[in-house]
């Protein structure tokens, strides 16, 4: 079990999020960043979609009142256990009593804790995500506060590196893959969507100008701003299913993109729909941030897929290797 000793709001259990019922009205939930949710279960030998803490408002500070590995991955929160630094992206075992500080991030928006066994609470519709707006899963439907207790699923005693392990983070592990713009703008590839033509000229300035991330924005979208753009003519559109990534654009012109949270149907005019490989780096984004849209096809949008794979088959691989060659000495 662990002890929550300090938390900001809007911190919550999430995993890989709730599929299957958005056709009677039920959100999907989940991470913001699910590789790094993934990345840090791996971290720990549990299954990629077990649960664990999504934080995004700092301080936040628990207690293990039983040891225990975790990891720690996304921002990174200057972590320490004991008073002693952890690097980001890095698991280490915790022992009974110890406590984990984490500060506000320099950079990036939410840090992901995995625990080996995963976070304890009982699933509702298939996953343990929290959904804040429909106030179920997760911790009794909210926010995690101070002085709450979570349980940790019962797992058996594994030994594991004194000075723990971690992985390169997504974005330099894959360079290539994830390019930056100069300026700090994040690019986002996106697929021109099924209104994209009928925006006109309006169109070309919706992928040629930055946007900004506005304050009106959380995990159901992140409302943006920038120089408005309009339909060229009125047009009556009937309500169509919503997933995560899609671009919409209400009557003011400044697009909303829906998240983890989003509506499941909607009537907004869609300009473009996120590939699912940026996602991540999207979550990630803080208010304030500047972003661009890059038209990409769908070959590019799989080639990303492709060296996302590629990236976590490496973690998989190598990590029970690693512990293996562990486990084989310390029983000599």
């Amino acid at each position: 079990m662990i002890h929550i000793l300090a938390t900001g709001p809007l911190n919550t259990v999430q995993d890989l999020g709730r599929l299957g019922y958005r056709n009677i009205g039920v959100t999907v939930s989940g991470a913001m960043d699910p590789l790094a949710l993934r990345v840090g279960n791996i971290l720990v030998g549990n299954a990629e979609d077990a649960a664990g803490i999504e934080i995004q408002t700092f301080p936040f500070r628990i207690e293990f009142e039983e040891a225990r590995v975790f990891a720690l991955t996304g921002a990174d929160c200057v972590a320490r256990l004991g008073g002693r630094e952890l690097p980001p992206w890095w698991s280490m075992r915790a022992e009974k009593g110890q406590v984990l500080e984490l500060a506000t991030p320099m950079k990036h928006a939410r840090a992901y804790l995995c625990f080996r066994g995963g976070v304890d609470v009982p699933p509702v519709m298939g996953s343990r995500s929290t959904s804040l707006r429909g106030a179920f899963g997760g911790y009794g439907g909210r926010a995690l506060a101070t002085g709450d207790t979570l349980a940790l699923a019962q797992v058996e005693h594994a030994a594991f590196p004194a000075n723990g392990l971690g992985v390169l983070p997504p974005a330099e592990a894959m360079t290539d893959a994830f390019p930056t713009f100069p300026d700090g703008e994040l690019l986002l590839r996106a697929i021109p969507a099924g209104e994209h033509d009928l925006f006109g000229s309006d169109a070309e300035r919706f992928w040629s100008q930055p946007w900004k991330i506005t304050s009106q924005s959380d995990r159901t979208g992140y409302r943006l701003a920038g120089t408005p753009i309009q339909l060229s003519a009125p047009v009556e559109l009937r309500s169509y299913g919503i997933i995560p990534g899609i671009v919409q654009v209400p009557p003011g012109g400044e697009p909303i993109i829906q998240m983890s949270e989003a509506n499941t149907a909607g009537g907004y005019p869609k300009i473009a729909g996120i590939v699912d490989g940026d996602l991540w780096r999207l979550g990630q984004a803080r208010i304030g941030s500047r972003i661009r849209f890059v038209q990409a096809g769908v070959r590019e949008a799989l080639e990303i897929e492709r060296s996302i794979e590629a990236y976590l088959a490496d973690i998989r691989k190598t990590f029970p290797l690693v512990l293996s060659a562990l486990d084989a000495m310390t029983r000599r």
